[in-house]
C-alpha cells in the first residue's frame, strides 16, 4: 500500500474517532491479507484515539476444538465464539463511565486465545476491530456487521497473499510442506467464503 492511500485511510479513521461518541471500525479480509498490520498501523497513528480489538481473540481453545472434532478446520467460521464476539462489540458500542472493558487477544506462539488482554477505556472514541468474518452473514456472525459503524475489506492479490500466509505458518511452527497443505485445504476454503461477502463492505482497500 502506498503512502497516499495509507494517509487517506488514517484520515478516514480519524474522522470516525472525532465524530462523537464511541465508534467501531471493522477491517475484514482473507487470511494473510494484512488486516492486523493495517489495523495496528492505523491505531498507532491515531495516538490514543483508538484501541485495537482483534476478532481472533474469540478463537475457541484448542481443547474445545478437539472435543468438537474441528481442530483440523481451525479458522473456519464455526471455530470461533461468534456470539461472544458480537456481545463484546455491543458492549463496546455503549461504554459506561469509569468502566474499562477487557477484550481477549490471540497468542500466535501459543495458538490460543488469551482472555483479558486488551483494555478498552471508556473515553477512547474509536475501537478498531479486524478479522476474517466481520462481513459474514450466517448464524451469529450476522449480528456483527450491524454493530460496526464502518467496515473496510482489505484485498490483496492471491499471488502475494498465499505465499505470505504459508510463510507465516512456517514462522509459527509448521514445516513448509505442512504449511502449504494447510493453506490449500483450510485457509483458502475460508478465503473464498470471506471474499463472497466483500460486497457488504463500505470500502474496498487494495493492499
Amino acid at each position: 500500500m502506498d503512502v497516499p492511500e495509507f494517509e487517506r485511510l488514517v484520515g478516514r479513521a480519524r474522522g470516525l474517532a472525532r465524530a462523537g461518541g464511541r465508534r467501531i471500525l471493522g477491517i475484514a479480509g482473507a487470511p494473510g491479507a494484512g488486516k492486523s498490520t493495517l489495523a495496528g498501523r492505523i491505531v498507532e497513528r491515531l495516538d490514543g484515539l483508538a484501541v485495537l480489538v482483534p476478532m481472533d481473540g474469540f478463537h475457541l481453545a484448542g481443547a474445545e476444538l478437539a472435543r468438537l472434532g474441528r481442530a483440523g478446520r481451525k479458522g473456519a467460521p464455526d471455530t470461533f465464539d461468534a456470539a461472544g464476539y458480537a456481545a463484546l462489540l455491543a458492549r463496546l458500542r455503549a461504554p459506561r463511565p469509569g468502566t474499562v472493558v477487557y477484550a481477549p487477544a490471540f497468542d500466535r506462539a501459543l495458538e490460543e486465545p488469551v482472555a483479558g488482554s486488551v483494555p478498552v477505556p471508556p473515553e477512547v472514541p474509536l475501537v478498531v476491530t479486524e478479522g476474517n468474518y466481520l462481513l459474514h452473514d450466517d448464524g451469529p456472525w450476522a449480528e456483527v456487521r450491524p454493530l460496526l459503524d464502518e467496515t473496510w475489506y482489505l484485498d490483496l492479490p492471491d499471488a502475494v497473499r498465499v505465499p505470505r500466509l504459508v510463510a507465516r505458518h512456517v514462522r509459527f511452527g509448521k514445516d513448509p510442506e505442512e504449511a502449504a497443505r494447510w493453506v490449500a485445504r483450510s485457509d483458502e476454503a475460508n478465503a473464498r467464503l470471506i471474499a463472497a461477502a466483500r460486497g457488504r463492505a463500505d470500502l474496498v482497500v487494495n493492499a
